[in-house]
């Protein structure tokens, strides 16, 4: 199984984790922080279960463009 969550860049410059198929959400001032709380964060939603084998980390970004 493997679980995936959407990450969006805050304006401070932070990242924030959704879950996008359990309630799980994480946040971390850098990168590598936001790795590691992921992986805390599932393995204690997880405690219970069989973990996911996977997690895949979706970065997203929008980006509006104008048009002239």
């Amino acid at each position: 199984m493997e679980i995936v969550f959407a990450i969006t860049q805050e304006a401070d410059g932070g990242f924030v984790a959704e879950c996008l198929s359990h309630d799980i959400v994480t946040q971390a001032d850098t990168w590598d922080e936001l790795r590691r709380n992921v992986v805390e964060a599932v393995t204690a939603y997880f405690f219970d279960q069989p973990m996911p084998a996977r997690i895949r980390l979706h970065f997203v970004r929008d980006e509006v463009l104008a048009v002239a």
